[in-house]
């Protein structure tokens, strides 16, 4: 034992200790040490011996690690490779296979992540409800490449008060992700631009942190994994498709190859430049599976209030359609579901952003008329209304 596997910070002693794990490996961990202990353990003239800081700091980097930073201890953890040219076959399939057309993309994600550890980058889900596809070897090969500085969390690590374990980390991901509560939804959101965050342990006061993670999740569930708004573009999303062989050797290949893909991404070019606080332009990352997540989030009330007038259109071919608040409602009476004055005003003024006429005009709306059967007549009226697009609602429904 050496004084170098023990250190002072403040002034409470540590021991730096490799914690095993269950499928291979260690964990680096700093466990409070009393200095009654070190005494009768090596003597007195071994803890002056003993490195001391002043306090704990997190400066994440990757190719220019310190340890000790103005007499800080940098608690943000080196990686062990040593980036050398070579081929990476295996990690570039992966890539391919996770990111699909958005390939270039992709490669820029894990850049930034290696070389600009600090940067914003948006929330990347992974979602697909067939088995072997490559989303839990994705995260285990992220894992791989930044070993201490990626953990894996539960749902419930995310609606738990004591955050300790993973506010310093550079990547929290989650294999089988289901935030279907708001508030979970916006913690997730919130975290993800944050700039500072309040670190809180068991016993412990709370601290204001700098906060950089990201985050990586994963879901068997295509259709509402987390709940997701219409205008949000803090979301990566990509459909992965199921994997043609299954490689139980892939995992060691991959690890085998990081120091050749290193070396590559420290001289890569990148293909975008930053365009959003998340880096990339939403537009860029905006994806079908992500749509189909929006649509299905929208509530019972959108869904009908969307339906009935695409009904409306189709019967009349009309590519507009003109309303009043209450016309709405007298056509939603067909619909199942009671529907108030007040969800229809949210839906139309707050989700779909539509604003009235300016004045009381003349317009042209429809109404139910069931004689001989049930058939939407043309009426006229005046008021101010509001004018919706079948195009609109096309990417609604």
């Amino acid at each position: 034992m050496t004084k170098s596997e023990y250190v002072r910070v403040g002034t409470t002693y540590y021991k730096m200790v490799n914690q095993p794990q269950l499928r291979g490996g260690s964990v680096r961990k700093r466990i409070p040490w009393s200095v009654e202990t070190l005494r009768q353990d090596y003597g007195k003239n071994f803890i002056a011996e003993i490195p001391k800081y002043d306090g704990f700091c997190t400066v994440p980097s990757h190719t220019d690690y310190r340890e000790e930073i103005d007499h800080f201890l940098n608690l943000y953890e080196p990686i062990d490779h040593i980036p050398a040219e070579g081929e990476f076959p295996h990690i570039e399939s992966l890539v391919r296979h996770i990111f699909g057309e958005q390939y270039e993309l992709g490669m820029d994600y894990l850049q930034l992540l290696y070389l600009r550890p600090i940067e914003k980058l948006p929330i990347l889900l992974l979602v697909s409800e067939e088995h072997n596809t490559g989303k839990s070897t994705f995260l285990n090969f992220l894992k791989a490449i930044f070993q201490d500085n990626v953990t894996f969390n539960t749902n419930d690590d995310f609606r738990s008060q004591f955050n300790s374990d993973w506010a310093g980390k550079l990547l929290i991901v989650v294999d089988e992700v289901l935030l279907n509560r708001r508030e979970d939804t916006e913690r997730l959101k919130n975290l993800s631009t944050a700039l500072t965050y309040k670190v809180e342990a068991k016993g412990k006061d709370r601290y204001e942190v700098p906060f950089y993670t990201k985050f990586v999740l994963c879901s068997n569930n295509e259709r509402n994994p987390v709940l997701i708004d219409a205008e949000e573009t803090r979301f990566w999303v990509r459909k992965v498709c199921r994997l043609d062989n299954d490689d139980t050797q892939f995992l060691y290949k991959l690890k085998a190859e990081i120091p050749a893909f290193l070396f590559w991404l420290s001289n890569r070019r990148l293909s975008t430049e930053q365009e959003s606080r998340m880096w990339f332009r939403p537009s860029l990352i905006r994806t079908p599976a992500l749509d189909k997540i929006i649509r299905n989030n929208r509530s019972r009330v959108e869904i009908d209030m969307c339906e009935q007038i695409l009904e409306v259109m189709n019967e009349h071919d009309i590519g507009e359609f003109c309303f009043c608040i209450n016309d709405l409602l007298s056509l939603l009476e067909n619909t199942r579901h009671k529907v108030e004055r007040y969800q229809v005003r949210v839906v139309v003024q707050d989700l779909w952003k539509l604003t009235p006429a300016p004045n009381a005009y003349t317009y042209v709306t429809y109404e139910t008329d069931y004689l001989p059967q049930l058939v939407y007549r043309a009426v006229k009226r005046t008021g101010r209304y509001y004018k919706v697009s079948r195009a609109f609602l096309e990417t609604l429904c």
